[in-house]
């Protein structure tokens, strides 16, 4: 079976949410397979996925403030500028963090770890909804 679709996920401020619950809402054909692969990829220059810590909500924080550490606004080097002082800092952390994820699937549920979700990482400012396609295969 293969299954493709595009998910919308609401606007949210800059930082890492858990996204994991709202992914899953909008694919009840996740149900029908006993084995398989979920492939999901964000269509955003300026906004990754990635998965992480689903329990303590201080890891997403914390993961903020390491990226605004490790990738700063108005580095002095940046020629791309003209969009905003978080877009060039955006695109270097979508890069470093990733624009898709391959989840296993089993008996309809993913079978990631107890501790793990997926994270949306909006890495600008004033950001609108964001495009995931999610691509289903398995039996």
């Amino acid at each position: 079976m293969w299954y493709q679709t595009e998910l919308t996920l609401k606007a949210r401020k800059r930082g890492f949410h858990l996204i994991t619950d709202e992914i899953l809402s909008q694919l009840p054909e996740l149900n029908e397979v006993s084995c398989g692969i979920l492939h999901l990829f964000i269509k955003h220059t300026s906004a990754s996925i990635t998965v992480n810590e689903n329990a303590d909500p201080t890891v997403r924080i914390d993961m903020e403030s390491h990226f605004n550490h490790f990738v700063p606004e108005r580095a002095p080097y940046y020629q791309h500028t003209y969009e905003g002082d978080d877009d060039m800092p955006a695109h270097i952390k979508a890069s470093l963090l990733g624009n898709s994820l391959s989840l296993p699937i089993n008996q309809g549920q993913l079978n990631i770890g107890i501790w793990q979700g997926i994270y949306l990482g909006e890495h600008r400012n004033h950001a609108g909804m964001r495009s995931i396609v999610a691509t289903i295969n398995g039996e």
